[in-house]
């Protein structure tokens, strides 16, 4: 089996180098991943400019750094490297849960895969403010992840989030819906311009099954998903509204 590696934290990331190393007992491994961190870089390809590699020594790994997003990596990954049959991407130095998903650079590379007819799991794992994760305590769940998901082959796009103490579990989950209010805030740097941080405050809470709650519970969750954003409910609906105002209007 022949495993490609990427994220969005960077060639130089611990967490990739744990993914790998966890990974390799299961196939050839190889890491293509961004030359600089790209997080929230979402699914964006670079198309302005010509993207190149370079041949970086990991440690026991075989890596490349890119000058392009996690999305780039992938697609010229999987180029120069042949018969990839799958796409790991991580491990995160952060969660990705909820809405995250939508912008998520370390998702974007699994996503990527699957848009390539492969099969891509993005992996996650908090981090605070003083501390990274702790990746040599990730690694046996990552292992046992990795053993169950590889063994279901019709499972083609998967979200992977580790709790940010030791996992009580596994749990399958779906994405957590709740809203949030986007902030916009205002600061001066030291010479007194101004700049701007955007940030995000929840408003709703936690339903449990999501991810999100699986993770405030201490479980991995495992979430499934699809590149299909069809609300097949909506175009349901409409279709249905249609086909009244035609029979009626008839």
């Amino acid at each position: 089996m022949r495993i490609l590696i990427t994220n969005d934290d960077g060639v130089y990331s611990p967490g990739i180098a744990a993914l790998a190393q966890v990974a390799s007992r299961f196939g050839e491994v190889r890491i293509v991943a961004p030359d600089v961190e790209m997080s929230s870089a979402s699914h964006s390809i670079t198309a302005s400019r010509p993207v190149t590699y370079k041949h970086t020594p990991l440690p026991g790994l075989d890596a490349y750094r890119v000058n392009g997003t996690p999305g780039d990596c992938v697609m010229l990954g999987t180029t120069l490297w042949e018969k990839v049959d799958v796409v790991l991407s991580g491990i995160n130095i952060g969660a990705n849960l909820g809405n995250a998903v939508w912008h998520s650079g370390t998702l974007a590379g699994a996503k990527q895969a699957a848009l390539l007819g492969l099969r891509g799991i993005a992996f996650s794992a908090p981090a605070t403010d003083r501390e990274q994760p702790n990746f040599e305590s990730l690694k046996p769940w990552v292992a046992s992840v990795l053993e169950m998901l590889l063994g279901i082959p019709d499972l083609c796009l998967v979200n992977v989030n580790f709790p940010a103490k030791a996992p009580r579990g596994t749990l399958w989950t779906r994405q957590s819906l709740r809203h949030y209010d986007g902030k916009t805030v205002a600061a001066k740097d030291p010479m007194g311009r101004t700049h701007y941080w955007f940030t995000v405050v929840p408003v709703e809470a936690t339903e449990e099954g999501t991810d999100r709650w699986a993770f405030e519970q201490g479980y991995v969750s495992m979430m499934p998903l699809s590149l299909d954003l069809t609300d097949h409910q909506a175009l349901s609906r409409v279709q249905q509204l249609e086909a009244w105002k035609k029979l009626k209007f008839a």
